[in-house]
């Protein structure tokens, strides 16, 4: 009986301790597990941190290489603009020019008696340099021109519209239709054969109809060169938009 007690005793006085050191040992490892959590988490938000500040350090360098250059492309056109000649238009010019800054065409409006002559003029098509090489001295087809789409109306609505392209000294013309002032744009209307493929007699008709209306050499040498120095004003001012935007 004494032996008994003196175990029941002993055991009272270690379960304390082992329970004592069992929770101290369990709020180690949870204090422990709680450190390496907080360091995984703070290892996966500085990662990506770094990665933007690495993607914005290079996309900065970048647009600033980007803005450079555009500065010094800017800085060249300023000079080509500079040096050119200044366009006056001349005083038997038969139309009135509309000619809005952004856009890339002009408006020519005309009378002639009892008919409106208007005129749309595209941007010049540039030409390669040419090749000396070449025989014979005839027309290479992709010299400089400018597209001109000419519609001569009257007063019932209707309009004759000519596809131009001129030359420098000439004048070709591509196609030739007439226009109903109701006609959808979804109809597929009937505009006549190929304008080389008429009888050459009346080529030479239609292309002297154009002439007495305006559209001549003479006014289409004078549109080559306001075109070409309205492309360049064009440009620069694209470029300045495209540098503003970027940097």
């Amino acid at each position: 009986m004494a032996m008994y007690a003196m175990l029941r005793r002993a055991s009272s006085s270690l379960l304390p301790q082992l329970a004592r050191r069992a929770t101290a040992q369990s709020s180690s490892r949870t204090f422990q597990n709680v450190l390496s959590a907080l360091h995984r988490e703070a290892a996966i938000t500085v990662v990506p941190s770094l990665r933007f500040a690495n993607a914005f350090a290079t996309q900065t360098s970048a647009d600033k290489n980007l803005a450079q250059v555009l500065q010094s492309e800017i800085e060249c056109a300023l000079e080509d603009i500079h040096t050119q000649n200044q366009i006056d238009i001349p005083d038997d010019f038969p139309f009135e020019i509309e000619d809005n800054p952004g856009e890339r065409t002009i408006q020519l409006k005309g009378q002639f008696g009892d008919e409106t002559i208007t005129v749309q003029v595209d941007i010049p098509n540039v030409a390669p340099e040419e090749n000396e090489d070449d025989e014979n001295d005839e027309k290479n087809e992709s010299e400089s021109s400018i597209p001109l789409v000419v519609s001569v109306f009257k007063g019932n609505g209707v309009s004759l519209e000519f596809g131009v392209t001129a030359f420098p000294d000439e004048i070709s013309i591509d196609s030739v239709s007439i226009k109903q002032s109701e006609e959808s744009e979804d109809q597929l209307a009937y505009e006549g054969p190929e304008f080389l493929d008429l009888d050459e007699n009346l080529q030479k008709a239609f292309h002297k109809y154009l002439e007495i209306r305006g559209i001549k050499p003479s006014t289409t040498n004078f549109l080559q060169e306001y075109m070409f120095a309205k492309d360049k004003k064009e440009y620069l001012v694209w470029l300045k938009n495209l540098k503003d935007f970027v940097y």
